[in-house]
């Protein structure tokens, strides 16, 4: 038996899975094997799983480590042990305090009163401890090196506290090498300078039994005092059970009728009181969640959605489920299931194996306050984030072995561009190349899930330790497939800056024009003809989702003007329908819809909405139901067997068989079938859910139904929450075409963030390059406190301003109130604070300007719009193209183009972004998105002929001879030459 092993959850330690350890122990015989890795405890049901499988004894434990040192290791006797171990760990972990030489078990977080292990077993160091001072649950380890020693020095009282210590970490020399690297990886440092301080295992080989028998031979009675101490040990778990909070109100029954309850009041007020069909759709729902035991996720779900309603957050409810109808109605999502024909099943349903989950986005600005709720509401003891293992995959793998070899960077990066170039093919590059394969997918860091939260009816340190990351909120230590495989249910909240200028879209109306909006009337929204208008049109900016070149683009050639096509555009779009050639067939059905040829009426008729092309996830569902008449439960079986995660399940194939059988006995030609699953299994791995598409839509909805109503106030929302597609210029840009009088920081009206009064658009003090904040928020609170500034002097004397500060507000004209010019007021900052002590807040002196006559300064506009570049990143006073040598324009404007098709023309651009693309060939082609003179899009094609010759160099203005192309009704120029033109000097240089 192992009483201590380590899988390669010792990050940067360990070199073998728990399953290959599983499957090694069981090839050589041993009964019982423990799992100690160092202070987690990621690893232990992966383990307990493969042990089941293999017949073996599993046993829990954590070795416990302090700057690589071995302090002690812990083994559960028991399930009841694990939590002890887990409890222990988290303690320390959340504390933020270093583990202890000697374990104590604190009785609360207060750290002030010791308790013993009840569940647990301790094996510290062999020197670490008096034999005499021992507890019952405490041993010593004896490690191979040390039995000589050992047999000399042991009494028949030690004798009896000793256990067998021989870690095994690796298998053979190869791993031995490999664990030294990841050893060298995870300290940093040259393979050449590791030492046994670095937590180095210098003798971790696998031991078969008849080895670690003779090895401790020498020491009478060890085998047996080990042997004793894991027959103590026995852990079970069962896999079947589910592990969420089971009750919202304390009783099943009760959440039973409460869950019908809150579900019909939401019937009446979503679908009114006659609508049969959703009547019926919610009450085979509810029987579904009833049977299965979910009443209580769904009211927890809804517990957080009132919670947050009720501070005026705004959410979307997205995923799969969405696929709910009694979602729909406790309003955790906006989309309406049964117009879109979205299946239950897709979401939940008996023969799924795995469990469900709600997404729901919040503002990024309020995320943390929701989550801060749920900790509250349900207990830290019971609540915590989800985990993730970040993994070495191949680039990452070979950039950290090129480090502990010592080559430089450049080097590193060229053997990760041309691994086998071979000029690059030496000892040292095999060497990286061999261990970089042999770490793939071996978990390196361990992280925080983006949005996922577990709620627990038992505490949460029954299943795991607990971390505490930088975030402020406890995380458990493994992933979501452990979390699956073992019960779990994760909520899943998340935070987007797409609900962040909705919602202060909503507020900036509100203070601009005193009109209250209610962002969640999707249903009004859908049906506005201004809305209808904008979405044909493609004018996007700033919508969630729909914003994109690509996706403009695609809205104009499908002259999306209502939300189903949106739904499936927001799918199509999808890098592997576009891939595959599916989003240029749905366009080409969509134009002519005569010539669509099905392949059976089944597909037609399912598949009417998006004119037979797959589209979406549910229409696996379809096909597989309607055409192979699989139940529902088994069709999304099916589905997620296609995605990879289940390919080799037998049940998987047990569908798959299903499916040809029953298409035999509807009597279906064999090549009709075959032709049916090859186009259903081709698809099925990079669908989309049309619940997702569908949850983008109504978020594209609300952007779309604020930018064409108020169109400023939308920009201007745009413009604070960051984390768009394109940079802050392009938004505001749009805010001008809005009608925005754009003008720049103001120390006299500005904030820290973009500021509207009426139609002006005061821009904020963030955008100014190396303003420290603080004094940003400084100078907002001091005018709110006392009013506006009246010269430079007032400014710095009351805002405590440095020179440094002084000179980045005087260069961006944020103190043209005072009506002078720039070179003066930078004079004046100089003689007020060159050379003198910084000002601080208790201004123990007064700032005295002396009195001085300047001569004339010359002054032109050129040298702001120099200065706007420098520190905002673009200029305001004046555009782009007022900087150009050039007074050319171009011989046509982008309103222009699809007027003129198949003409050569020369266009004027600012540049706007770019998008690669590979060619079936492999070779790089790009696509080019503008700004004319006239502040309109326009899109380029350049294929890898041309830009070879011609490739962009950096953003600016570009002179573009091209040709004018359509695809669709959507127009824009094949591009053959390019070329930056040149701006202006800066006068002052």
């Amino acid at each position: 038996m192992y009483a201590t092993t380590h899988s390669y959850f010792s990050l940067r330690y360990g070199t073998l899975s728990e399953e290959d350890l599983v499957v090694l122990a069981r090839q050589h015989g041993f009964p019982a094997v423990a799992l100690t890795d160092i202070n987690n405890s990621s690893g232990i049901f992966p383990f307990v799983k493969a042990c089941q499988e293999q017949n073996i004894q599993p046993v829990a434990g954590i070795e416990f480590r302090k700057d690589n040192q071995w302090l002690y290791t812990g083994i559960a006797k028991n399930e009841k042990g694990l939590q002890e171990l887990n409890e222990y760990l988290s303690c320390y972990n959340l504390s933020e305090r270093s583990l202890p030489q000697i374990a104590w078990k604190p009785k609360d977080i207060n750290f002030e009163t010791e308790v013993d292990f009840e569940n647990a077993i301790l094996i510290y160091p062999l020197n670490r401890r008096n034999p005499e001072t021992l507890k019952a649950y405490e041993y010593l380890g004896v490690q191979p090196s040390e039995v000589n020693k050992t047999v000399l020095a042991a009494g028949k009282k030690v004798r009896e506290k000793l256990v067998i210590h021989a870690p095994m970490t690796y298998v053979n020399a190869e791993g031995q090498e490999l664990h030294r690297h990841l050893r060298a990886i995870d300290n940093n440092i040259l393979l050449s300078q590791l030492q046994p301080e670095h937590g180095l295992a210098n003798d971790a080989f696998f031991r078969p039994i008849d080895k670690l028998r003779a090895q401790y031979a020498m020491l009478p009675g060890i085998w047996e005092n080990t042997e004793k101490l894991l027959q103590q040990c026995s852990f079970t778990f069962d896999f079947q059970q589910r592990r969420n909070k089971q009750s919202f109100t304390g009783d099943h029954y009760d959440d039973k009728m409460l869950l019908e309850k809150l579900a019909w009041d939401g019937l009446r007020n979503r679908y009114g009181t006659h609508d049969k069909v959703a009547a019926a759709r919610v009450k085979h729902e509810l029987d579904i969640i009833d049977k299965l035991g979910f009443a209580a996720y769904f009211l927890i779900t809804w517990d957080v959605i009132r919670y947050s309603m009720s501070r005026g957050f705004y959410h979307v409810g997205r995923g799969s489920g969405a696929n709910s109808v009694v979602a729909y109605c406790l309003h955790i999502t906006d989309v309406d299931p049964i117009q879109l024909d979205l299946y239950f099943e897709r979401f939940l349903n008996p023969k799924r194996t795995s469990p469900p989950d709600f997404d729901i986005d919040y503002s990024w600005d309020e995320r943390d306050e929701v989550i801060d709720y749920i900790f509250k509401r349900y207990g830290r003891e019971h609540t915590a984030l989800m985990g993730a293992m970040s993994t070495f995959q191949e680039n990452a793998a070979m950039r950290e072995l090129g480090k502990v070899y010592g080559l430089p960077k450049t080097e590193i990066d060229e053997l990760v561009k041309n691994p086998d170039d071979p000029l690059l093919q030496n000892s040292i590059t095999k060497n990286i190349k061999t261990y970089s394969a042999l770490l793939q997918d071996f978990p390196n860091v361990r992280s925080i899930h983006a949005g996922g939260i577990l709620i627990s009816e038992q505490p949460l340190t029954c299943f795991t330790a607990l971390d505490m990351p930088p975030k402020g909120f406890q995380t458990v230590q493994w992933d979501m497939y452990t979390a699956e495989a073992i019960g779990f249910e994760k909520l899943d909240i998340l935070s987007q800056r797409g609900i962040g200028h909705i919602k202060e879209c909503v507020q900036l109306v509100r203070q601009n024009k005193g009109l209250k909006i209610d962002a969640h009337e999707v249903e009004k929204f859908k049906q506005d003809e201004q809305v209808k208008k904008q979405l044909a049109s493609g004018d996007t900016i700033g919508c969630f989702y729909i914003e994109s070149p690509s996706m403009r683009g695609l809205l104009s050639k499908l002259r999306c003007d209502n939300y189903l096509t949106l739904v499936a555009a927001s799918s199509i779009i999808r890098p592997g329908v576009a891939k595959s050639g599916m989003m240029r067939e749905y366009i080409q059905r969509f134009h002519h819809p005569e010539r669509i040829r099905h392949i059976h009426p089944v597909l037609g008729e399912q598949l009417q909405e998006t004119f037979g092309v797959m589209v979406y996830q549910e229409d696996v569902l379809k096909v597989c139901h309607h055409f192979a008449g699989l139940d529902l439960a088994d069709a999304d079986v099916l589905r997620r067997g296609m995605s990879g995660k289940y390919r080799s399940r037998s049940e998987f194939q047990k569908l798959v068989d299903k499916f040809f059988h029953n298409c035999r006995e509807k009597g279906y030609p064999d090549a009709i079938t075959k032709e049916v699953w090859r186009q259903v299994e081709s698809f099925a791995g990079y669908s989309f859910s049309k619940a997702h598409s569908a949850s983008f839509a109504v978020e594209s909805y609300q952007s779309l139904y604020l930018k064409a109503h108020y169109p400023l106030e939308f920009m201007v929302a745009v413009i604070n929450n960051f984390g768009g597609f394109y940079r802050t210029w392009v938004y505001v840009n749009e805010a001008r075409k809005a009608g925005g009088n754009v003008l720049l920081p103001c120390v006299n009206h500005s904030r820290h963030l973009t500021s509207l009064q009426g139609t002006d658009v005061y821009l904020g003090f963030i955008h100014i390059e190396s303003l420290e904040q603080k004094i940003a928020h400084r100078i907002v609170a001091e005018r709110e406190k006392n009013g506006p500034y009246s010269s430079l002097h007032d400014l710095i004397s009351r805002a405590y301003l440095t020179l440094e500060a002084t000179i980045l507000l005087i260069r961006i004209n944020a103190l043209r109130f005072s009506g002078r010019n720039k070179k003066e007021l930078l004079w004046e900052a100089h003689q007020l604070l060159n050379n003198k002590p910084a000002v601080q807040e208790t201004c123990m002196f007064q700032l005295t300007p002396k009195e001085f006559r300047l001569p004339t300064l010359s002054h032109c506009e050129l040298e702001d719009a120099f200065d706007e570049m420098e520190l905002l990143g673009f200029p305001v006073s004046i555009t782009l193209f007022d900087l150009l040598k050039t007074e050319f324009r171009g011989e046509m404007m982008a309103s222009e183009m699809v007027g003129n098709i198949g003409k050569k023309v020369r266009m004027v651009g600012n540049l706007v972004c770019t998008k690669y693309v590979r060619t079936v060939r492999g070779e790089i082609m790009q696509f080019g998105t503008f700004l004319d003179a006239e502040s309109n899009f326009f899109d380029t094609v350049h294929f890898p002929p041309s830009l070879k010759n011609y490739p962009f160099k950096g953003m600016g203005v570009y002179l573009i001879l091209g040709k004018i192309t359509e695809e669709f009704g959507f127009a824009s120029l094949e591009v053959e030459k390019l070329a930056k033109l040149p701006f202006q000097s800066d006068p002052r240089y």
